[in-house]
């Protein structure tokens, strides 16, 4: 079987504002581009689901409760993108790692979003946890081009940072607080899972990053582990 690889699709890349179709458009071209590869895609639900969740919690909803509606959204982007690939992806979106794993059997393309609910878990965990489940690299795929050390938006001088190890990653994860819906490069989950796993991941902001990565060439983005 060839080989698979995890990426976690940011919603905001999916929706900043509107659909972002142009974007869309060169994402499926790459993904066409590497025919010797399966891959499994996680959408996120980005500001679309941060949108409801908002107002779920101004309405003093529990976390709970606006977290079920971040995975609602997380997988009507996975239907949408699904959809948009058509004939190479699934037609229907997987909702547990052993649907995840059968889907891939049949199809190239295999898009999800959140597969269950659990306490401080985001759709970048779950990509992690599909990662190790099938044991292939995982790529986040942002809207930044890798890590820093400090919020480059807030800070001017924070520093780019290109190779980081496992432990050094979880340990900068774990120090950002918990909100259902929150935004960071990876989230405290997800670093846990790579860092038990020794699952090699990319995070990166562009899609020639990802190409590059794929090719085995020198890319633009962070590398964690390996």
């Amino acid at each position: 079987m060839e080989k698979t690889w995890v990426i976690s699709l940011g919603g905001s890349r999916i929706v900043p504002d509107d659909v972002d179709d142009k974007f869309l458009a060169r994402f499926k071209k790459l993904i066409d581009a590497h025919r010797g590869v399966r891959f499994v895609v996680v959408t996120g639900g980005g500001s679309t689901a941060r949108r409801y969740m908002s107002a779920l919690r101004k309405l003093g909803k529990k976390t709970q409760t606006q977290s079920r509606e971040g995975i609602a959204v997380t997988r009507l982007h996975a239907g949408f993108m699904a959809r948009f690939f058509g004939k190479s992806a699934n037609s229907s979106v997987p909702l547990n790692m052993k649907e995840v794993k059968n889907s891939l059997g049949k199809n190239r393309v295999v898009f999800c979003g959140a597969l269950r609910y659990g306490t401080k878990l985001t759709t970048d965990g779950v990509a992690a946890r599909v990662a190790g489940y099938l044991k292939s690299p995982f790529i986040n795929l942002t809207n930044v081009k890798g890590l820093y050390s400090a919020n480059p938006a807030t800070h001017k001088n924070a520093k780019f940072i290109g190779k980081i190890g496992w432990k050094k990653f979880y340990d900068i994860a774990k120090g950002i607080k918990f909100a259902a819906g929150q935004h960071f490069v990876l989230d405290q989950s997800a670093a846990n899972v790579i860092m038990k796993k020794k699952i090699v991941t990319y995070i990166v902001g562009s899609l020639s990053a990802i190409d590059n990565i794929l090719k085995g060439k020198k890319f633009v983005g962070t590398r964690i582990g390996g």
